[in-house]
């Protein structure tokens, strides 16, 4: 498995607080100011997680319409040949500054490098690209995200007095370095146990592509193999959801905690239910509206701020970055993500769900 990223805090400003009059970090390529503004940015699919059509775009959206700029924002699906072409596409259209989720880190940096060789200012959003050429990278903690998992699991698995649980891990994408720094964090809580012993380590898989109907597949594949499963870390809502689907069908739904990353209206909703443990709540709109700032500024031809640096092992450069701080959601504190407007009583609090919401104190 690759090393992580390492993480350098800087002496500078909050993570929101983008200004336009010179930050801390910069580069010599930043766009020029004789252009117009134009913003591209490039989502990696909708499969994987509904965040990014239902939480990204529309909080991009609404950041580059309130400062009045052009901007383009595409997904690539999944494909990453459709990917190239959407980057190639707007670089063609004129683009100042292009903002991509990369698919892979492989892809990412051709993406990149074509960009930085016609002068466009480059941002990874959320996703660092492995050996890339971003001149800046705008996310979340990721190590922390997955210490918030392990952490998770056990107090639920503390809380339901477990002796000695055998642990599934659906690990995320392999092609993605989020996915490494989650498993970082969450196996520096877990390993401990198992060498303890009051833990057993489980069946261990990757997801590809973060797909969940693979998900389920390989779960159900782990209980086939390990009938005794008694906790599943589940890299995100999706895969723990597909991990839910399975225990479900075995009547074992609720009993076996389960995790998960995102804090998803189904996630939200399986918490309640009680048949997942808990997720990790990102912000998102304090991720986008960073990145917003930042690609406004580089696009006017200005300077961004920063608030950390992060190291590319591969590239084996620092980059500077604004990180956001992640929060674990449990049953308790669900109503903490409708009060921040991440999603609506509406959507959440429906069918057999509306009284599960006025329990949790979702009003």
């Amino acid at each position: 498995m690759r090393k992580g990223l390492l993480l350098t805090t800087a002496s500078v400003a909050l993570a929101s607080s983008l200004t336009a009059c010179g930050g801390s970090s910069s580069s010599s390529s930043d766009s020029g100011s004789d252009a117009k503004p134009k913003i591209g940015v490039i989502l990696p699919d909708s499969k994987s997680s509904a965040r990014w059509e239902t939480a990204d775009r529309k909080y991009l959206s609404e950041a580059f319409k309130a400062a009045g700029v052009e901007y383009d924002i595409q997904n690539a699906q999944g494909d990453k040949q459709e990917f190239q072409t959407i980057a190639d596409q707007m670089i063609t259209s004129g683009v100042n500054v292009l903002v991509i989720v990369n698919l892979d880190s492989g892809t990412g940096k051709a993406v990149l490098d074509k960009a930085k060789a016609q002068g466009v200012a480059t941002i990874d959003y959320d996703r660092l690209t492995l050996g890339g050429s971003a001149q800046y990278y705008v996310s979340f903690d990721n190590t922390a995200v997955g210490k918030l998992q392990g952490e998770g699991l056990s107090k639920c698995l503390s809380d339901m007095k477990a002796k000695k649980p055998i642990i599934a891990t659906l690990n995320g994408s392999p092609t993605d370095n989020n996915a490494t720094l989650f498993a970082e964090g969450y196996n520096g809580v877990l390993d401990p146990k198992y060498k303890s012993g009051d833990y057993v380590k489980g069946p261990d898989q990757s997801v590809p592509d973060w797909d969940n109907a693979q998900a389920g597949t390989i779960f159900e594949q782990m209980l086939t193999s390990e009938r005794q499963i008694g906790g599943v870390l589940a890299a995100n809502d999706g895969l723990g959801n597909a991990a839910i689907a399975v225990l479900r069908k075995q009547n074992r739904n609720g009993e076996v905690p389960v995790t998960g990353q995102d804090a998803t209206v189904q996630g939200l909703q399986n918490i309640l239910a009680g048949d997942q443990c808990m997720t990790v709540y990102k912000a998102v709109k304090k991720e986008a509206d960073a990145t917003a700032k930042l690609a406004i500024s580089l696009a006017k031809g200005e300077k961004g701020e920063t608030n950390a640096t992060v190291e590319d092992p591969e590239g084996k450069r620092k980059v500077p970055s604004v990180l956001e701080t992640p929060v674990a959601i449990y049953q308790d504190n669900v109503k903490d993500v409708v009060d921040d407007g991440f999603v609506t009583k509406e959507e959440l609090c429906t069918g057999e769900y509306a009284a599960l919401c006025t329990k949790a104190g979702i009003k």
